[in-house]
């Protein structure tokens, strides 16, 4: 038998993955299956994006890019910042990544090991606590709480803090409560983290557009005090449709003062994965600089399947939703039905055909939640809580 070091043992997972798989399966088998679980638009990418990456693999750019990205899109990507943050950023501060998780693998293997805390977001994206207790760090959950509407609270995080603590991770808008967390409780935060200049934020806004009813969303970069300890990831993924792409930005310092976190992420690149595919990053350049009529569009589908999706949930015997401002996800609270969540989600998927994610997925305080994508069309949306009615009408509490 072969012996792996035992960081591969404490590895965790990703259940929509899983999900989307047995839902796959299912409805390979013949099942209509409604997929409410996986976190991405049913939109296709915008035309003019894909275009600009085929015009770019028939001009010939097929090699080898720079670790860090191409000039051209570190640029975009400084434009991108400056216009929806006010905050001019260099080029130079840009990397350019093969999706969104490898700026988190990065970020928490630079602050993690064993004998220190790292500070993430409860319920939140599940690869944040798997990549900490990869590193042997202590994983300290950041309770995202219904009645806070799921922003995080300044006083809560700050309390949590302690000399051990090296790293926090911060989401808003969040995965997978929907969550914005305000400027005023942001502002707080950043307030209290003069008292703690050992710990290193990532702030995580790849939902940064997605906000409704007048939220805006409030990017840690607008605080010029925790720069030189601030990493900020971002992408295409979410916004412009492009999740198969594979392509993702992060915004690193790389003064002295910050340890040069910026030249050890490009060492990371030269080790790990070389470069981001060339075609790709021509693309980028085209969904930053082009029309955004198709985003605009893709947000007015979102706010108006989010108001539906409530207004379902909030119908349902034992379920109560509160109405989420950011990202496409609703977060209702299952506890009234008398069933587990995972238990509940699983019966919904193999009896009714309606994919759902568990909140324990989440983290510990996922528990009497699930997870709902509203990235589905609205008869989809009104189908499924028809079904999920009906089941709740007749379903057996576990």
């Amino acid at each position: 038998m072969l012996h792996t070091v035992p960081a591969f043992d404490r590895i965790g997972d990703e259940n929509a993955f899983a999900v989307l798989a047995r839902a796959t399966a299912l409805a390979q088998a013949g099942k209509d299956v409604i997929n409410l679980g996986i976190g991405q638009p049913d939109f296709r990418t915008p035309a003019h994006i894909v275009e600009a990456a085929v015009k770019a693999l028939r001009d010939g750019h097929h090699g080898y890019t720079p670790a860090t990205g191409i000039l051209p899109l570190r640029e975009a990507v400084a434009r991108r910042t400056l216009a929806t943050t006010g905050v001019e950023v260099s080029p130079e501060s840009v990397m350019i990544m093969p999706g969104g998780k490898p700026t988190m693998y990065a970020a928490i293997v630079m602050f993690g090991e064993p004998g220190v805390d790292i500070l993430y977001p409860d319920p939140g994206f599940p690869i944040y606590r798997s990549m900490i207790e990869f590193t042997g760090a202590r994983p300290v959950p950041v309770p995202m709480r219904e009645e806070n509407g799921f922003a995080f609270s300044a006083g809560e995080t700050l309390a949590l803090i302690t000399p051990r603590t090296r790293l926090l991770i911060l989401n808003s808008p969040a995965n997978p409560t929907g969550g914005v967390t305000p400027r005023a409780e942001i502002e707080k935060l950043v307030k209290g983290l003069e008292a703690h200049p050992q710990v290193a934020i990532l702030s995580d806004e790849i939902y940064d557009v997605m906000t409704y009813d007048g939220e805006t969303h409030t990017s840690l970069l607008a605080f010029p005090e925790i720069r030189e300890r601030l990493i900020v990831l971002n992408g295409w993924s979410k916004t412009w449709a492009m999740t198969g792409w594979r392509m993702g930005w992060s915004i690193w310092p790389n003064s002295a003062e910050s340890g040069r976190l910026h030249d050890k992420v490009r060492k990371l690149a030269v080790n790990c994965w070389s470069c981001v595919n060339a075609p790709t990053q021509y693309a980028g350049i085209a969904a930053i600089d082009g029309p955004q009529d198709e985003v605009d569009r893709m947000m007015a589908a979102f706010d108006r399947r989010r108001k539906v999706v409530v207004e379902g949930l909030n119908s349902l015997p034992g379920i109560s939703c509160i109405t989420p401002k950011g990202a496409f996800y609703a977060f209702p609270n299952v506890a009234g039905t008398g069933w587990k969540a995972k238990p509940l989600a699983s019966a919904l998927l193999e009896e009714k055909g309606v994919a759902l994610i568990g909140g324990p997925d989440f983290g510990v305080h996922g528990e009497g939640y699930l997870r709902l994508s509203y990235a589905n069309s609205e008869e989809n949306i009104l189908r499924a809580i028809e079904r999920m009615a009906d089941f709740l009408a007749g379903g057996r509490p576990h």
